[in-house]
């Protein structure tokens, strides 16, 4: 049996059991993934690893693959926002997510940009509210502690969400992320989610390479009517 070697986003780790039971019971295919940081991972696949579908938290990464004759094909499947991520008890009744940000007496934890994607778009949140506020984005940037998602970060235990994570061992106050992981912690005792509006927010777009024709089958998959279904249950546009 035909087992598809995958590398995919850390993002997605949460929806991909449930997407690979899915494409298992309409394909009979099997497969095989490795979580980690896209741009990370993009490096690893340009050193050799071997791999037959990548699914990227943005475009580029497949973009370049391709650009560079190393991947046979790519596409799009989903989307996702950021969200930030307070620890309750520091947050004010007069605060809101754009306050919260600007206080100095808390600590901002962020991914990592160029390895994370999480992090670039982190870094494009904060050039969104430069355009806004002179002066703020860059401020924000130089705050930042870029705790996630880079090549010497600190290991978040599996299973554990980097937010969720880091406020409960004290490492930061405050965390932004995906807004895909926001239904896993709404309800937790000690965080609180706030949303980021228009026009600050960013769109993050989700794609795969394929490397292999027996990859194929799964790159349909991911555009299919119960792909779609799955992942908006796990907080994906």
């Amino acid at each position: 049996m035909t087992t598809l070697h995958i590398l995919a986003a850390g993002s997605l780790r949460g929806v991909w059991p449930d997407l690979m039971t899915a494409f298992h019971h309409q394909s009979g295919l099997t497969t095989d993934t490795h979580f980690g940081p896209a741009g990370l991972l993009r490096q690893r696949i340009e050193q050799g690893a071997r791999c037959d579908l990548f699914a990227s938290a943005n475009l580029k990464h497949p973009a370049t693959l391709l650009q560079r004759g190393l991947a046979m094909h790519t596409g799009k499947f989903a989307a996702n926002s950021l969200c930030l991520t307070a620890r309750r008890d520091v947050v004010t009744e007069d605060d809101t997510w754009l306050s919260l940000l600007q206080r100095d007496d808390l600590r901002l934890a962020t991914s990592t940009p160029l390895s994370d994607p999480s992090g670039d778009y982190t870094w494009q949140l904060f050039d969104n509210i430069g355009q806004v506020y002179p002066g703020c984005g860059e401020r924000l940037k130089q705050r930042a502690h870029q705790l996630v998602g880079g090549i010497d970060s600190l290991a978040v235990p599996t299973g554990e969400l980097a937010a969720q994570w880091l406020i409960d061992q004290q490492h930061a106050d405050l965390f932004i992320g995906y807004a895909s992981y926001a239904p896993r912690v709404i309800n937790h005792p000690h965080l609180q989610v706030l949303s980021i509006p228009e026009p600050f927010n960013i769109q993050a777009e989700y794609g795969w390479a394929t490397f292999t024709h027996s990859a194929n089958p799964l790159a349909a998959f991911l555009s299919t009517t119960a792909a779609r279904a799955i992942l908006q249950q796990y907080g994906f546009a």
